[in-house]
């Protein structure tokens, strides 16, 4: 079952919960007149938005301006729910627009806090068509690298959900807020109210993290140091450093294939959250693919380190790396590129998933994106192999020319039992197979696959 939802707050207290005693100043777009009723004529839309604004004191669903959050001058935008809904029509969409314009012109990350229920049935086709404005704003807005939070309320329905809201870079999302593109009156009477939720859009992939509101003006304060926008002063950022390399019980490197493979799948040897832990101060995780998939055995998301430096990360963590893993792998690779963010990726999987169910998925798709998404990359990536390098589904995520490797790793074409199967030898074959495909630390070095061995 959902959480129960916290009481709602206005627009102007959701601002106010993440500008704290910074302050806020408002902006209102050039004032436009409407024809009486609405564009479509509508008996009572006039006194409808009259008994609106008293009721809540604004003059539209949704106030906008300039705040500090933690230090970080931002645009923010957040909607009025007592007004109408919190509905799009078309002033709302002058608004929107006005918004994304003010983080544009003055390079600012924008934040929207969003409660709708959608777009405005007064106004008929008119306040649909203010979704395609949005779109095209917040397009503009990360074509010139700037980044958009969401913060989503109760309740984040329809178009509103569909653009502001799920077209964020990251989405957080209240405890028990009713998230979905359906509405609680439009959708099927037997339909499991969980996937309408925060919590269960979460286990779908399409929330980053739930945040308790007294935990949000911390969290978001730290996902604007970590996205950026870069200052004007600012050197461009240098590649990722490589982590340093977590104790292991074994010392020096492995002499044969085979003692270097049975040190990768040692269940004792150092995992990714070991090394995450070690290289940052706070994480930031992004979660899940977009597309209705999550993979827990891969790790995504930005980081701060002791100076201060934010990285991207993509940590694989000991298995197969399924479809909706690459995806994410590839979603947070692209939004670092566009943001100016080095990326680090930890390399750690016996190979991709090859289960039927990985297939229906589109695993080769997947792993053709991730493969993309590092090629197309103008930040520097930096990887280390940290234990099992199986394969294509392994490569997929190793940086060409700063690939590096610890001494609990190994890499190759193929794991030594499968090739030994595919070139028909006997089981007891397979260590001098593992010696052929010179996958330890050092031969990978000799062959030019990695740069160093991390010890």
């Amino acid at each position: 079952m959902p959480a129960e939802p916290a009481p709602r707050m206005t627009a102007r207290e959701a601002i106010a919960l993440l500008t704290g005693g910074a302050g806020f100043t408002e902006h209102r777009p050039p004032p436009r007149t409407l024809p009486p009723d609405g564009p479509l004529g509508w008996a009572g839309y006039d006194a409808a938005r009259e008994r609106a604004a008293e009721r809540t004191g604004e003059e539209e669903s949704v106030v906008y301006g300039t705040g500090v959050v933690d230090d970080r001058e931002s645009v923010l935008l957040s909607f009025e729910f007592g007004f109408l809904g919190g509905s799009l029509g078309q002033l709302t969409g002058d608004r929107l627009e006005a918004a994304y314009e003010l983080a544009l012109s003055r390079r600012l990350p924008l934040l929207a806090l969003v409660a709708t229920g959608g777009s405005r049935m007064q106004e008929g086709m008119v306040a649909l068509t203010q979704l395609q404005r949005v779109a095209a704003a917040s397009t503009r807005l990360r074509a010139a690298g700037l980044p958009q939070i969401a913060v989503v309320r109760d309740p984040t329905t329809g178009g509103g959900w569909a653009t502001v809201g799920a077209g964020a870079d990251v989405v957080l999302a209240l405890p028990g807020a009713q998230v979905g593109f359906a509405g609680s009156r439009v959708r099927p009477p037997d339909a499991d109210p969980y996937a309408y939720g925060a919590e269960g859009q979460l286990a779908a992939g399409q929330v980053d993290a739930v945040i308790p509101a007294g935990e949000l003006r911390v969290t978001v304060g730290r996902w604007l140091r970590a996205l950026g926008p870069r200052e004007a002063h600012e050197a461009p950022r240098s590649a990722a450093p490589l982590p340093r390399a977590q104790p292991s019980s074994p010392s020096g490197l492995p002499a044969s294939g085979r003692e270097a493979v049975d040190r990768a799948r040692a269940a004792q040897r150092p995992r990714a959250e070991a090394y995450l832990a070690d290289y940052f101060t706070v994480r930031l995780p992004l979660h899940g693919d977009r597309c209705g998939g999550t993979d827990p055995g891969l790790l995504t998301g930005f980081g701060l380190r002791a100076d201060g430096q934010p990285v991207a990360y993509v940590a694989q963590c000991g298995t197969p790396t399924r479809p909706a893993g690459y995806r994410a792998a590839a979603r947070t690779i692209r939004l670092a590129d566009r943001l100016g963010v080095p990326v680090l990726t930890l390399v750690d999987t016996p190979g991709a998933a090859n289960d039927a169910e990985a297939e229906r998925a589109g695993a080769g798709a997947a792993i053709a994106d991730t493969f993309a998404a590092i090629a197309a990359a103008r930040v520097p990536v930096t990887t280390l192999v940290i234990g099992e390098g199986g394969s294509g589904g392994a490569l997929a995520l190793a940086a060409p020319g700063n690939t590096h490797v610890t001494a609990d790793s190994y890499f190759s074409v193929i794991a030594p039992e499968p090739a030994a199967a595919i070139l028909k030898r006997a089981p007891s074959e397979t260590g001098a197979t593992a010696d052929q495909l010179r996958l330890r630390p050092q031969d990978l070095v000799e062959l030019g696959i990695a740069r160093s061995i991390v010890t």
